[in-house]
């Protein structure tokens, strides 16, 4: 892996931690605060790409598993992996790259209702998905309920998701990380064939 590879990585991955200092906000009927985290996910997957946002997010789980405190609140370790907040954060990685994944196949078309797309799909659909499943078997509760008790991060995350669209956008049209690097690739090939 190249090191700018590596260094974007490193970047979003900080970049989640640096909106875990944000505080989270508790929620009355869920144990799972409201923090700004997913916005970072969002972003990542926004603008790095499948691999290297899924990379960057798997780099996030495996510090806070090593016992960094980079989640709101300064929470960090196995037992917030293993908490009710675990299920959530565990989808990062796989929701970083689904939107990645959906952002590609965008290439120089990239508008803000297929980033919008990309951001439901991966941030909201799949992070809720995970995280509703890990709560309900871990508090033995009901899907349903679990799933009831996650409504209130529903319109925080849908504004994260507007504001990472409406970024990824603006920062494809202005530094197409993602563009650039598979154009450098295929023109390489292309040489190399040639």
């Amino acid at each position: 892996m190249k090191l700018r590879n590596m260094l974007y990585m490193a970047m979003f991955a900080a970049v989640v931690g640096v909106l875990g200092l944000l505080p989270p906000i508790p929620l009355p009927l869920s144990p799972v605060p409201i923090t700004a985290q997913t916005l970072g996910v969002m972003l990542a997957g926004s603008l790095l790409g499948a691999r290297l946002a899924g990379g960057s997010m798997l780099l996030f789980v495996a510090l806070i598993a090593a016992g960094m405190p980079l989640l709101a609140g300064g929470r960090g370790g196995i037992g917030v992996l293993i908490g009710p907040s675990g299920g959530y954060i565990i989808a990062w990685p796989f929701a970083a790259f689904v939107i990645g994944l959906i952002v590609q196949t965008a290439k120089n078309q990239l508008s803000v209702s297929r980033a919008m797309l990309a951001n439901i799909i991966g941030g909201i659909i799949i992070t809720y998905a995970f995280g509703i499943t890990y709560l309900s078997i871990l508090t033995d509760i009901s899907w349903g309920a679990a799933a009831f008790s996650s409504i209130g991060f529903l319109p925080g995350d849908t504004i994260k998701a507007i504001i990472a669209s409406y970024v990824a956008v603006k920062m494809a049209r202005q530094y197409p990380v993602i563009t650039k690097r598979k154009q450098n690739s295929r023109n390489r090939y292309n040489r190399a064939a040639g």
